[in-house]
């Protein structure tokens, strides 16, 4: 099995490439850097995803984990806050940029026996759990879930199954340190998330745990 891994050298991405990483050798891991071990993705350049595919060859890709992401309003005021280039950056990491991952790297999906999408929102996604501020990662983490769920519809013709997968609430820097979770609990749900996904239960968002998110 092939799994390729977006923003790969840090925090939940870190922990899942070195997941894969000791399971078998076959794991790409990216990075905006592309240092060793890892090859160079920026996922807001779509030319960055093309040139990665165009390395890749047509090699299939079992599993792609669309994990890269940004969260830069923390701590943005509602009176002064939020500016427009904020707004432009995060949606095109956190949003096109998952859409542009995917669409280089269809080739390699559809040349799996078994390719499956893993997007990695937030429970931020959702509008039910709507606490106020971070309007601009809140706003993109829904738009990325909605993404996934179309998705599912369109690539399911493919026998491409997609799940959007809430890693908790994680100790990292994103994440800071009076989070929920280690890395290894995300870790430990979300590869047992994506064994489970399938065809019968693509579209799925769910929490790291298992239990079902609500949108």
């Amino acid at each position: 099995m092939t799994v390729l891994i977006t923003g790969a050298n840090r925090g939940i991405g870190h922990g899942l490439f070195e997941h894969y990483s000791q399971l078998h050798g076959n794991v790409i891991g990216t990075s905006r850097s592309g240092a060793a071990p890892y090859v160079r993705l920026e996922v807001s350049d779509p030319a960055s995803q093309f040139a990665l595919a165009s390395k890749l060859d047509g090699a299939p890709i079992d599993l792609l984990i669309c994990n890269a992401g940004v969260y830069q309003d923390k701590g943005e005021t509602l009176e002064a806050g939020y500016p427009s280039d904020m707004w432009a950056n995060t949606f095109a990491a956190n949003v096109a940029g998952v859409f542009h991952t995917m669409q280089a790297l269809l080739p390699n999906l559809r040349n799996s026996d078994n390719a499956r999408i893993a997007i990695i929102p937030s429970q931020m996604a959702s509008q039910t759990n709507a606490n106020g501020g971070s309007y601009i990662y809140r706003a993109s983490k829904a738009a990325s879930l909605n993404l996934g769920r179309n998705l599912a519809v369109d690539l399911g013709r493919d026998g491409i199954a997609v799940g959007v997968y809430h890693p908790g609430w994680v100790v990292t820097d994103m994440g800071g340190n009076g989070a929920d979770i280690q890395v290894s609990d995300a870790v430990d749900g979300l590869t047992a998330r994506f064994e489970e996904l399938s065809l019968a239960t693509t579209g799925c968002f769910l929490n790291w745990d298992g239990s079902a998110q609500s949108y």
